[in-house]
Protein backbone atom coordinates (compact mmCIF):
# COMPACT_ATOMS: atom_id res chain seq x y z
CA UNK A 1 0.00 0.00 0.00
CA UNK A 2 1.14 3.54 -0.67
CA UNK A 3 1.69 6.10 2.08
CA UNK A 4 -1.43 7.92 0.88
CA UNK A 5 -3.56 4.78 1.23
CA UNK A 6 -2.22 4.11 4.71
CA UNK A 7 -2.90 7.70 5.74
CA UNK A 8 -6.47 7.49 4.48
CA UNK A 9 -6.89 4.26 6.44
CA UNK A 10 -5.49 5.89 9.57
CA UNK A 11 -7.83 8.85 9.11
CA UNK A 12 -10.72 6.35 9.13
CA UNK A 13 -9.40 4.84 12.36
CA UNK A 14 -7.99 1.66 10.81
CA UNK A 15 -5.50 0.18 13.28
CA UNK A 16 -3.87 -2.05 10.65
CA UNK A 17 -3.00 1.00 8.53
CA UNK A 18 -1.37 2.67 11.52
CA UNK A 19 0.66 -0.45 12.35
CA UNK A 20 1.78 -0.82 8.73
CA UNK A 21 2.86 2.82 8.61
CA UNK A 22 4.78 2.53 11.90
CA UNK A 23 6.45 -0.63 10.59
CA UNK A 24 7.48 1.22 7.42
CA UNK A 25 8.98 4.29 9.11
CA UNK A 26 10.03 3.31 12.64
CA UNK A 27 13.49 1.98 11.75
CA UNK A 28 14.41 4.76 9.26
CA UNK A 29 13.31 7.48 11.71
CA UNK A 30 15.21 5.79 14.55
CA UNK A 31 18.38 5.68 12.47
CA UNK A 32 17.97 9.30 11.44
CA UNK A 33 17.40 10.50 15.00
CA UNK A 34 20.23 8.38 16.40
CA UNK A 35 22.70 10.09 14.08
CA UNK A 36 21.61 13.40 15.63
CA UNK A 37 21.11 12.45 19.28
CA UNK A 38 23.29 9.37 19.99
CA UNK A 39 20.90 8.56 22.85
CA UNK A 40 18.75 5.43 22.27
CA UNK A 41 16.21 6.31 24.96
CA UNK A 42 15.64 9.83 23.69
CA UNK A 43 15.53 8.53 20.11
CA UNK A 44 12.65 6.21 20.95
CA UNK A 45 10.81 9.03 22.74
CA UNK A 46 11.19 11.27 19.69
CA UNK A 47 10.03 8.55 17.29
CA UNK A 48 6.91 7.95 19.38
CA UNK A 49 6.23 11.68 19.59
CA UNK A 50 6.56 11.96 15.81
CA UNK A 51 3.85 9.34 15.30
CA UNK A 52 1.65 10.95 17.97
CA UNK A 53 1.89 14.27 16.13
CA UNK A 54 0.87 12.50 12.93
CA UNK A 55 -2.21 11.10 14.68
CA UNK A 56 -3.12 14.57 15.97
CA UNK A 57 -2.62 15.97 12.46
CA UNK A 58 -5.01 13.39 11.00
CA UNK A 59 -7.60 14.02 13.72
CA UNK A 60 -7.58 17.66 12.63
CA UNK A 61 -8.33 16.45 9.07
CA UNK A 62 -4.94 17.66 7.79
CA UNK A 63 -3.36 14.86 5.77
CA UNK A 64 0.29 15.52 4.79
CA UNK A 65 0.93 15.71 1.05
CA UNK A 66 4.35 14.05 1.38
CA UNK A 67 4.35 11.79 4.44
CA UNK A 68 8.04 10.93 4.37
CA UNK A 69 9.08 14.58 4.20
CA UNK A 70 6.54 15.50 6.90
CA UNK A 71 7.83 12.84 9.33
CA UNK A 72 11.47 13.82 8.89
CA UNK A 73 10.67 17.52 9.18
CA UNK A 74 8.86 16.90 12.49
CA UNK A 75 11.78 14.79 13.76
CA UNK A 76 14.33 17.40 12.65
CA UNK A 77 12.39 20.22 14.34
CA UNK A 78 12.14 18.22 17.58
CA UNK A 79 15.92 17.85 17.57
CA UNK A 80 16.36 21.58 17.03
CA UNK A 81 13.88 22.40 19.81
CA UNK A 82 15.69 19.99 22.13
CA UNK A 83 19.07 21.58 21.41
CA UNK A 84 17.59 24.97 22.39
CA UNK A 85 15.99 23.59 25.57
CA UNK A 86 17.10 23.95 29.18
CA UNK A 87 17.30 20.14 29.43
CA UNK A 88 19.87 19.98 26.64
CA UNK A 89 21.91 22.85 28.08
CA UNK A 90 21.92 21.12 31.46
CA UNK A 91 23.12 17.85 29.92
CA UNK A 92 25.69 19.67 27.81
CA UNK A 93 27.13 21.29 30.91
CA UNK A 94 27.12 18.01 32.80
CA UNK A 95 28.88 16.05 30.05
CA UNK A 96 30.98 18.90 28.71
CA UNK A 97 30.01 18.39 25.05
CA UNK A 98 26.86 17.98 22.95
CA UNK A 99 25.38 14.49 22.57
CA UNK A 100 26.13 14.35 18.85
CA UNK A 101 29.85 14.44 19.70
CA UNK A 102 29.80 11.61 22.27
CA UNK A 103 31.82 8.48 21.53
CA UNK A 104 28.88 6.22 22.32
CA UNK A 105 29.19 2.45 22.08
CA UNK A 106 28.04 1.27 18.66
CA UNK A 107 24.36 0.55 18.17
CA UNK A 108 22.84 -1.74 15.53
CA UNK A 109 22.53 1.32 13.28
CA UNK A 110 26.28 1.92 13.39
CA UNK A 111 27.47 -1.62 12.78
CA UNK A 112 28.83 -2.30 9.30
CA UNK A 113 31.27 -4.59 7.52
CA UNK A 114 33.90 -1.86 7.61
CA UNK A 115 33.47 -0.25 11.02
CA UNK A 116 36.55 1.92 10.61
CA UNK A 117 35.13 3.52 7.48
CA UNK A 118 31.79 4.22 9.18
CA UNK A 119 33.50 5.74 12.21
CA UNK A 120 35.61 7.95 9.99
CA UNK A 121 32.60 9.10 7.98
CA UNK A 122 30.55 9.85 11.10
CA UNK A 123 33.37 11.88 12.64
CA UNK A 124 33.82 13.80 9.41
CA UNK A 125 30.08 14.46 9.14
CA UNK A 126 30.12 15.98 12.62
CA UNK A 127 32.56 18.60 11.35
CA UNK A 128 30.17 19.89 8.67
CA UNK A 129 27.86 22.90 9.18
CA UNK A 130 24.42 21.78 10.39
CA UNK A 131 22.55 22.34 7.12
CA UNK A 132 25.16 20.43 5.09
CA UNK A 133 25.23 17.57 7.61
CA UNK A 134 21.43 17.38 7.53
CA UNK A 135 21.29 17.19 3.73
CA UNK A 136 24.04 14.55 3.49
CA UNK A 137 22.33 12.46 6.18
CA UNK A 138 18.96 12.61 4.44
CA UNK A 139 20.44 11.87 1.02
CA UNK A 140 22.86 9.04 1.80
CA UNK A 141 21.60 7.51 5.06
CA UNK A 142 17.85 7.93 4.55
CA UNK A 143 18.05 7.51 0.74
CA UNK A 144 15.80 10.51 0.12
CA UNK A 145 15.38 12.27 -3.21
CA UNK A 146 16.61 15.84 -3.49
CA UNK A 147 13.09 17.25 -3.85
CA UNK A 148 12.00 15.41 -0.69
CA UNK A 149 15.04 16.83 1.13
CA UNK A 150 13.95 20.29 -0.01
CA UNK A 151 10.49 19.58 1.44
CA UNK A 152 11.99 18.42 4.76
CA UNK A 153 14.38 21.32 5.18
CA UNK A 154 12.20 24.03 3.65
CA UNK A 155 15.03 25.02 1.31
CA UNK A 156 14.75 25.61 -2.45
CA UNK A 157 15.84 22.62 -4.54
CA UNK A 158 18.75 24.62 -5.98
CA UNK A 159 20.03 25.41 -2.48
CA UNK A 160 19.84 21.73 -1.51
CA UNK A 161 21.95 20.82 -4.55
CA UNK A 162 24.49 23.54 -3.73
CA UNK A 163 24.78 22.54 -0.07
CA UNK A 164 25.11 18.86 -1.03
CA UNK A 165 27.84 19.64 -3.56
CA UNK A 166 29.79 21.73 -1.04
CA UNK A 167 29.38 19.11 1.68
CA UNK A 168 30.60 16.28 -0.55
CA UNK A 169 33.62 18.32 -1.62
CA UNK A 170 34.54 18.92 2.03
CA UNK A 171 33.99 15.28 2.95
CA UNK A 172 36.06 13.98 0.03
CA UNK A 173 38.89 16.35 0.91
CA UNK A 174 38.90 15.23 4.55
CA UNK A 175 38.42 11.53 3.86
CA UNK A 176 40.99 11.47 1.03
CA UNK A 177 43.44 14.33 1.58
CA UNK A 178 46.07 12.55 -0.50
CA UNK A 179 44.00 12.38 -3.70
CA UNK A 180 42.02 14.76 -5.89
CA UNK A 181 39.87 14.66 -8.99
CA UNK A 182 37.54 12.01 -10.35
CA UNK A 183 39.24 9.10 -8.59
CA UNK A 184 38.65 10.88 -5.31
CA UNK A 185 34.99 11.56 -6.15
CA UNK A 186 34.39 7.92 -7.07
CA UNK A 187 35.94 6.59 -3.88
CA UNK A 188 34.01 9.06 -1.76
CA UNK A 189 30.73 8.08 -3.40
CA UNK A 190 31.45 4.39 -2.87
CA UNK A 191 32.09 4.95 0.83
CA UNK A 192 28.81 6.79 1.24
CA UNK A 193 26.91 4.10 -0.64
CA UNK A 194 28.43 1.50 1.68
CA UNK A 195 27.52 3.53 4.76
CA UNK A 196 23.97 4.04 3.48
CA UNK A 197 23.40 0.29 3.18
CA UNK A 198 24.59 -0.47 6.72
Amino acid sequence: MTDEELLRGMARGDQASFEALVHRYHAPLSGYLYRHLRDPGRVEDFVQETFLRLIRQLKEKRIPDNLQAWLYRVAMNMCRDYWKSAAYKSEKNRFGEPPEQHDASPSVVELAERQETRREIMETLDELPEVQREIVTLRFYQDMKLQDIADVTGLPLGSVKTYLYKALRKLKTRLHPETTGQRNATKGGERFEHAKRS
